[in-house]
């Protein structure tokens, strides 16, 4: 449905997006990740037209945005990480006048804005103003501006950005249930937010794409990374350091000394509990925990964005 091809961006001397080629199928929820500075937002913008590439294509279902640019937006739903919405109006007034504008009949207005104030959870505001709302609130009139033409395609910019954990919630349930039917395509930094939403995940890093798959896919990439917490009395930090450097494939991570209590991770690509355990029988050392835990997707996030 929509295929990047070698993506490109500069601003000046700088270059916001760095050949970036994707292939994204229909009925897909697609997650963009990445620092400030990524390319995210630079990313959605040529995604939409609103931005024309340096180099590279943009197609959807064949069309290229900068040759065919109003075919292609009539397909697609864009939501800024800023809503563009008129503080002074009320609810039912502002999407009645973007109706208007999108030339929707007369005689499904009304339907129609029933059905969005139903999907998009904003019954019981339409007839406030904006400027009473929360934030969580306008962000959900924005979604229902967005899903206005019922589009193919919605593509959302920072969608709970600035959001309370609760509004959170709220904005990811209506994600699901409107991906049930439509491909979207949404940036994020909050990456709890991707991983309970996305079907798949893509990581921006510096303008380049630094991974692409599922959470479980980029976790088995990382599968080596393997993390080992360990809970030691009677154990001096030196005397760790020199038993732990001496095994094989084992890196500290972190040691850190509480009274008479040790607590050292540890790293490796195999589980070398066994092994550590035999150890810390022979140092004669009392062991109060040892638990093991393959890397978290923050821990993964962390390594593939990570300054070098």
């Amino acid at each position: 449905m929509i295929s990047i091809n070698n993506l490109t961006k500069y601003f000046g001397e700088t270059r916001a997006v760095d050949g970036i080629s994707l292939e994204i199928p229909e009925g897909l929820i697609l997650g963009i990740l990445g620092p400030n500075g990524a390319g995210k937002t630079t990313t959605l913008r040529m995604l939409t037209g609103y931005l024309n590439p340096t180099s590279g294509t943009v197609k959807i279902n064949g069309m290229d945005t900068a040759k065919n640019s109003l075919e292609v937006k009539k397909l697609m739903g864009y939501l800024p990480e800023s809503s563009p919405v008129y503080s002074d109006m009320l609810v039912f007034d502002y999407l009645k006048f973007i109706a208007d504008i999108r030339n929707i009949p007369n005689d499904l207005v009304i339907e129609r804005l029933k059905e969005l104030a139903d999907l998009c959870g904003i019954r019981e505001v339409m007839h406030k103003s904006i400027s009473t709302l929360s934030k969580g609130y306008i962000q959900r009139v924005g979604l229902a501006l967005a899903l206005m033409d019922d589009p193919e395609i919605l593509i959302l910019d920072e969608p709970t950005n600035g959001l309370d954990p609760n509004q959170i919630a709220e904005i990811r349930s209506i994600i699901k249930e409107i991906g049930k039917k439509k491909t979207i395509i949404f940036s994020t930094h909050i990456l709890s937010e991707a991983e309970a939403t996305c079907d798949r995940i893509v990581i921006m890093n510096k303008g380049k794409l630094v991974a692409d798959g599922t959470t479980e896919m980029l976790k088995g990439n990382k599968s080596d990374s393997i993390e080992i917490s360990i809970t030691l009395i009677n154990a001096a930090s030196n005397e760790i350091r020199e038993v732990f450097n001496g095994l094989k494939d084992v890196v500290i991570d972190n040691l850190k000394v509480i009274e008479e209590t040790s607590i050292v991770t540890i790293s490796s690509h195999k589980d070398m509990r066994k092994e550590i355990y035999k150890l810390i029988k022979k140092e004669n050392w009392i062991l109060l925990e040892m638990v093991q835990k393959k890397k978290s997707f923050e821990h993964i996030f962390k390594e593939l964005t990570k300054e070098v």
